[in-house]
């Protein structure tokens, strides 16, 4: 009798791992999403008020600097792998004199907006 027990329990656990290709699992965003025509409308000598309209609201400030502003994006998709994406803002005198991370400067980056 404990052996048929203990089978049926085995049985159950084992078909977890059978069944659990079938599941469906949600994918889940996290933080700013951001794309990179996005950083591109990004210019040296913008104010904050600026950047925040064409990225959003920083999912983080650095409490220490607050010269830096950090948008991060994490997708942790149903299957398949784990996507991080940062970008980090950098502002003197509150216009924006640079960033980094995982997104290209554009080539116009350096040439400030005129008014």
């Amino acid at each position: 009798m404990k052996a048929v027990i203990l089978s049926i329990i085995i049985l159950g656990i084992s078909a977890c791992a059978v069944i659990d290709p079938w599941v469906y699992k949600i994918n889940i965003p996290q933080g700013n999403f951001i794309e990179q025509r996005d950083v591109d409308n990004l210019r040296v000598g913008m104010t904050r008020e600026q950047v925040q309209f064409v990225l959003g609201s920083p999912v983080l400030q650095d409490s220490f600097r607050d010269d830096t502003w950090i948008y991060m994006y994490r997708l942790k998709p149903g299957r398949g792998d784990i996507v991080t994406r940062e970008l980090s803002v950098q502002f003197d005198n509150d216009l924006l004199t640079g960033i980094s991370g995982d997104f290209d400067k554009h080539e116009q980056f350096d040439v400030p907006l005129t008014e």
